[in-house]
């Protein structure tokens, strides 16, 4: 039998400054090309439930008993001083991180401390890092074409043709991130804000449950924050969304509900004018 030939254009990796890359970073860890399982159970309006959860590095408590629950189709941001355990509650949830105890719950059913990060990618649980990980080489539209959830093994990618339903999709999520008119514009030339929104609507080609966007809006122009705005409260309701940020102006204009951490526990909850004028968040983050 003789075999197709390989085009090495489409076993590309993803373009990653390794001197600035975060741990667990790839795409077992963000969810590309995995297909989602549809229908999670979460009868009880809530997405996740993180319950009394503790870790520990060498000593250190990361993480101190930390209870944090998030609703179906929610908009949660996370805020709090560096070494709050913001990232490492990201990666409890991800699975790149074991806690040492505590409950992580996915839905109703699905115990996250006892699934991988693949199964946990493809449970519906999607993650975006601060900086964008895309196909340079390859074109907006091949880069949401890979993305898609179906099955990636090497025969069936070799043999792979878009139906009408897929194009449909992609053309979808071209609109929903403002790429239409790039859509043929390698990733590699886009703007670091483009590149955060193709990144975004890769995963979005997932369909995820619950989004973890991790400073989305670092390093972007006022006009592309403003979009990124926009476009989380356009998600909101469709997905849930946890984001964590440090800009306060972006936070106030997305955000409903914002939980502080602080040492490795929630400090406090409720609106952003609630937080704000909490003494205890004045101290240790805003300050005076």
């Amino acid at each position: 039998m003789r075999l197709p030939s390989i085009h090495p254009e489409f076993m590309l990796e993803p373009i990653i400054d390794n001197g600035s890359i975060d741990e667990g970073s790839g795409r077992d860890a963000i969810g590309l090309g995995q297909a989602v399982t549809p229908g999670l159970n979460a009868r009880h309006g809530t997405v996740l439930t993180l319950e009394d959860i503790n870790v520990s590095f060498d000593g250190f408590k990361a993480i101190n008993g930390l209870n944090l629950y998030i609703g179906i189709g929610e908009l949660r941001c996370i805020i709090g001083p560096n070494g709050a355990g913001k990232t490492t509650t990201m990666d409890v949830i991800t699975g790149k991180t074991r806690p040492t105890s505590g409950k992580a719950w996915f839905g109703d059913t699905l115990d996250l401390t006892r699934m991988s990060e693949v199964q946990i990618a493809q449970a519906g649980i999607g993650r975006k890092f601060q900086k964008p990980t895309v196909f340079e080489a390859l074109t907006v539209f091949e880069n949401l074409e890979l993305a898609q959830k179906t099955d990636k093994s090497v025969w069936a990618c070799l043999g792979a043709r878009l139906n009408g339903e897929q194009r449909t999709r992609i053309d979808e999520v071209l609109t929903t991130i403002r790429l239409e008119v790039s859509r043929n514009r390698p990733a590699g030339l886009l703007s670091h804000g483009q590149k955060q929104f193709l990144e975004i609507g890769m995963l979005l080609m997932q369909d995820p449950q619950l989004l973890l966007l991790d400073e989305p809006v670092a390093g972007m122009t006022d006009a592309e924050t403003e979009f990124t705005a926009e476009l989380f409260k356009s998600l909101a309701g469709k997905h849930s969304l946890m984001v964590v940020e440090h800009d306060m102006g972006f936070v106030g204009s997305i955000a409903d509900h914002v939980t502080v951490l602080h040492q490795g526990s929630v400090l406090a909850e409720g609106s952003l004018e609630q937080v704000q004028a909490d003494d205890r968040v004045i101290e240790v983050y805003l300050g005076r």
